[in-house]
């Protein structure tokens, strides 16, 4: 072999044939791949950086894919796809037709599991580690989790499970003290005092719950590694394997600032530095307006909390965690345990906003049926990144909560057409509402260039709930939006050069609908196009269908949105263009009208 040893390997076949003391220069080549490749192409490089020896030892030791290897989240698993034969293509990772970013089981025989959301990894392997030995199969089964996701409940009901049964199953635990954000809680500070040598190995947690427990051990020590996950290869029943690892490792700037390298965007892979991004003139971005708005609203309200399950800086929270700290909290990776917090502290009359991104607040459905619009308390649900949300793909597309949660009563729901909007509904929600109330809103950024504009020093307005506008007469067609995808339709219509014949309506409120600009619309046009940016099945265009029929009208009833079909990864515009929702499309749509 030349001095180059990535080039030789394809997949961890290949890897088993190099001998141990040559596996400390693949691990510097991979790195340096994985940084060759994310600094022109971007994507989560912090995470991946900070596994290169583990991802090596494991399919060194373990005879992967026979033996099963479960990647929680899926953030760290760059190595992992380049040495498990996706190497040659590894640089089309996250764009449309290309790798996906996160283990995909339809990619891969390699990846066993398709994650994307935190701690499934290790009820899926233990349910894995079940099957095995129910078909008679001898096999390892192995799950790894992250300090931050292992904090998240259903982690501890895996734990819970698989301690009290013989299950072959080995749970990596990859300690380093964040996630996307610093970690946050008790047991943050219990891994502490385990790797500071304060806690008594008797009193260990892990122990407690029948596990082998072993370390903590340096993750980046590859002797050590390998000769641990050699041990307990041959070690019976659940295991415990406790390393310590540092995000980003062999890139200074990445472990230097941890939390703006999970996922840098483009930067020089020599000096680690971020490519400037030019911000003059350029709209604010959703989740800062959020976040500025509520800390202005918290100023002059002290009534005001603002909560979030581990995504702080995701969701501009943080703006208020470092201004009003006492009225602010990053709960960790605990979506059911906001929402129920946020139900609690709004019995006590406080005026809670929840921000948690569209598709986590799917793992809380339970609690914001039973636990907040059963009891009809006013918990303000601030769900960030809805819509499509570009290169994270399917498991982070944010369509589905306007169908899943149109269908709860005593909830509204709301989608501002642009970022005026949305500080105008957050001003309105903190004044007090009889019910609660749920705000989507888009990643990315808004409408108005903000020197020109100066959004967030325009007076507040109060919003009448459940009303529409008309934002464009026309006589034939009539289009009706919802949200910040409204905006396609402006510009579609200034790309025509004959409109007169449709007519545009926004409608913000998708619960409760404003029924008397529906009767209007319906007695006016001859047909009716909706559009939304979620799913068409069960969202806006079927409350508009299903008022049609309730009231009798025959009316042509076109509905643009998400297909019933998952949406994969690619940019924003290549997704909408898939979903006939684009600028375009939208102008060979009207221009038949």
């Amino acid at each position: 072999m030349s001095d180059n040893l990535l080039q030789y390997i394809n997949n961890p076949t290949d890897l088993r044939k190099l001998e141990p003391s040559q596996l400390p220069q693949l691990a510097k080549e991979l790195r340096d791949f994985i940084i060759d490749v994310v600094s022109v192409k971007e994507g989560h490089l912090g995470a991946s950086l900070g596994v290169v020896e583990l991802t090596i030892a494991l399919h060194y030791v373990f005879n992967t894919p026979e033996d099963l290897l479960v990647w929680d989240v899926g953030h760290q698993a760059y190595g992992h796809k380049i040495l498990t034969e996706r190497k040659d293509i590894f640089h089309t990772n996250r764009q449309l037709g290309g790798v996906s970013g996160f283990p995909k089981r339809s990619e891969s025989k390699f990846d066993t599991f398709g994650v994307g959301h935190s701690s499934t990894s290790i009820s899926a392997a233990l349910g894995m580690a079940i099957a095995s030995q129910l078909n008679g199969e001898n096999k390892h089964h192995i799950a790894v989790i992250g300090d931050a996701s292992i904090a998240s409940g259903m982690a501890f009901e895996g734990l819970n499970h698989a301690g009290v049964t013989d299950a072959n199953l080995l749970v990596i635990l990859n300690d380093n003290a964040i996630g996307i954000d610093p970690s946050v809680g008790a047991l943050k500070q219990y891994l502490t005092s385990v790797k500071e040598g304060k806690n008594p190995k008797q009193n260990n947690m892990i122990k407690s719950l029948n596990f082998d427990y072993s370390g903590p051990i340096d993750g980046h020590d590859l002797p050590k590694l390998i000769s641990e996950l050699e041990r307990l290869k041959k070690v019976k029943g659940p295991k415990f394997l406790h390393i310590i690892t540092t995000k980003g490792k062999g890139l200074q700037q990445a472990e230097e600032d941890q939390v703006k390298y999970h996922a840098p965007g483009k930067f020089d892979k020599t000096t680690g530095e971020i490519h400037p991004k030019s911000e003059e003139n350029l709209p604010l971005r959703f989740q800062d307006v959020f976040g500025w708005t509520l800390v202005e609203l918290a100023a002059a309200n002290e009534k005001i909390i603002g909560i979030t399950p581990a995504m702080p800086s995701g969701s501009s929270l943080k703006y208020m965690m470092d201004t009003f700290p006492e009225r602010a909290f990053d709960v960790g990776i605990a979506e059911q345990h906001a929402v129920t917090l946020s139900a609690g502290m709004a019995t006590q009359g406080m005026v809670v906003f929840c921000n948690i991104y569209s598709t986590f607040l799917q793992r809380a459905y339970d609690q914001v049926i039973h636990d907040v619009a059963l009891q009809n308390l006013p918990v303000i649900f601030c769900l960030d990144r809805a819509g499509l949300v570009g290169e994270d793909g399917a498991t982070h597309h944010g369509v589905y909560d306007l169908a899943y949660l149109r269908c709860i009563p005593n909830l509204i729901i709301y989608a501002p057409k642009d970022e005026i909007d949305l500080r105008n509904i957050l001003y309105t929600a903190s004044l007090g509402l009889d019910h609660p109330i749920a705000i989507r809103y888009p990643r990315g950024r808004g409408k108005y260039p903000n020197s020109e504009f100066q959004v967030l020093k325009k007076p507040f307005e109060k919003i009448e709930i459940g009303k529409g506008h008309l934002l464009k007469n026309g006589s034939k067609t009539a289009v009706l939006s919802t949200g910040f995808i409204g905006n396609n339709v402006s510009l579609a219509l200034q790309k025509m050069a004959q409109t007169n014949e449709i007519a545009h309506y926004d409608f913000g409120f998708v619960k409760p609908l404003d029924e008397n600009l529906l009767h209007e619309i319906f007695g006016s046009f001859e047909s009716i196009i909706t559009l939304e940016d979620g799913s068409i099945k069960g969202g806006f265009g079927s409350a508009v269908i299903e008022f049609a029929s309730l009231n009798n009208y025959s009316k042509k009833i076109q509905s643009l949105g998400i297909p019933d079909a998952f949406i994969e990864h690619g940019t924003i515009e290549e997704l909408q263009n898939i979903c006939g929702i684009d600028v375009d499309s939208l102008v060979q749509l009207f221009s038949k009208q």
